[in-house]
């Protein structure tokens, strides 16, 4: 049984029962037979849908935030800003998907000679509590739209979201089956994979499981996107805009009360210039407004569940007592955390890890080759953001550094436009832009002669 718990007063939501496995093998026989429908629909038969529920959720989003915010506690806020980042998302696939999917004709010494790109079936999605509705929707339009269908096991903490998404979907046009969430539990998640109908496995999580669901879609031969975790740098130069830099960084660093794989975790700043950082963050924190979630006036919300805070505040504990200097405390009250500084040098194991919260780490480095050998010695490589005036030194340095996305003089976030994800721990695909558009597709060469 699933139990949902509201994070910042405890009180329990609501239950559920997972599926047996006869129901789970019900849901997954009824998705290859939509599929065979669904796979031959016209595009505009997709986009209409897509287009109505980028409207729905603007209609609905104030009740949906609250459902949001209910159930994984960040501020009502943020929540709302994740619906409207979710309807623009639909509207961008629904402008671009039909001429990024068309074919393409190649130049060659054949009469004949194009690329053609073709559905597949379904994509399982595995997808986190962080960010409910974004995460999901990433995955799930760019796959209707390609044609394929959605299956998808979202976190047990944010079941209601699950269920929500399905109802949207389908009142906004899409036949029924071609987006399913189904409650199942871990041990059930091979079951699916296994399935005919099932070509892709989108996971979004941790390293750990995320090498556990590699290791399913290998065996079954079905293809992975893995977008993990980060331990992403903020780099500050000592020549920059230090204003934006610093007001940026602790937009970074608090966001969905850090709870956020993009999230700056890491800040570099030159020797000479960490007093300075200090000083300038713990003024920025003053700004900082705790409490009720449902207020739009809180700007920090809290830990999503009661495990994950136990975990933070284990790895600060751990942190510190491993030589980690605490510059401004981060003080714990039920799931909330103020937010808090550590320096640390180089070989904290804390550096190794990521920090779901709004706990920030500060290093300081020497010269530009001392500050790319700290940034890529973490093993992850999702992102990292540079402050600096000269915009081509920026770029210089981004070709340095072993992620999958830099920001020059902005935050770091995930853009329907743009391709996002990682490298080394943090994961391997893409989702968003054309390119995850292309992930769960068969790319289809044809050529010939008469």
């Amino acid at each position: 049984m699933i139990k949902t718990i509201n994070p910042y007063t405890g009180e329990r939501i609501n239950k559920y029962e997972f599926l047996r496995n006869d129901e789970i093998e019900d849901a997954l026989d009824f998705a290859a037979g939509v599929y065979q429908r669904w796979q031959r629909s016209s595009f505009l038969d997709r986009e209409k849908p897509c287009r109505e529920l980028g409207r729905l959720l603007i209609e609905r989003k104030d009740e949906l935030a609250e459902l949001i915010t209910q159930e994984m506690g960040k501020p009502l806020s943020e929540s709302l800003a994740e619906l409207e980042k979710c309807s623009v998302l639909c509207d961008y696939y629904a402008d671009t998907s039909e001429k990024a999917l068309s074919p393409k004709k190649i130049r060659s010494g054949f009469n004949t000679s194009f690329v053609k790109y073709e559905n597949t079936g379904a994509v399982f999605g595995i997808m986190p509590w962080n960010f409910p509705f974004w995460q999901v929707f990433r995955y799930a339009i760019p796959n209707l739209l390609a044609g394929n269908i959605v299956l998808l096991k979202h976190a047990p903490n944010t079941t209601g979201c699950g269920l929500e998404i399905q109802e949207l979907f389908e009142e906004a046009g899409f036949p029924l089956g071609v987006f399913q969430t189904l409650l199942i539990d871990v041990p059930e998640v091979e079951q699916i994979i296994r399935h005919r109908v099932v070509q892709g496995v989108t996971f979004t999580g941790s390293a750990r499981a995320g090498a556990s669901v590699a290791a399913l879609a290998g065996k079954y031969m079905k293809k992975s996107v893995l977008e993990l975790g980060g331990n992403d740098a903020f780099i500050i130069m000592e020549n920059c805009f230090w204003n934006g830099a610093l007001q940026a960084g602790l937009e970074s660093r608090l966001a969905n009360s850090g709870q956020t794989c993009l999230a700056a975790k890491r800040f570099f700043v030159q020797e000479g210039q960490y007093e300075r950082f200090v000083k300038d963050y713990k003024e920025g924190l003053k700004k900082v407004v705790g409490g009720d979630v449902m207020d739009k006036k809180t700007t920090l919300g809290v830990i999503a569940r009661e495990d994950l805070a136990d975990h933070l505040e284990n790895q600060i504990k751990r942190c510190l007592e491993l030589g980690g200097e605490s510059v401004v405390e981060s003080k714990r009250e039920g799931n909330y955390f103020s937010p808090g500084l550590i320096k640390v040098l180089g070989d904290n194991p804390i550096l190794k890890e990521e920090i779901f919260g709004p706990v920030g780490l500060v290093l300081t480095y020497t010269d530009e080759q001392d500050l790319i050998d700290q940034v890529n010695s973490s093993d992850f490589g999702l992102g990292a953001t540079i402050w600096c005036k000269d915009q081509r030194f920026g770029i210089a340095l981004a070709s340095e550094l072993k992620v999958g996305t830099v920001a020059i003089n902005e935050i770091m976030k995930s853009d329907p436009r743009f391709p996002f994800g990682g490298t080394k721990a943090s994961g391997y695909g893409r989702e968003l832009s054309e390119n995850g558009l292309m992930e769960f597709v068969n790319i289809k060469t044809v050529y010939g002669n008469r």
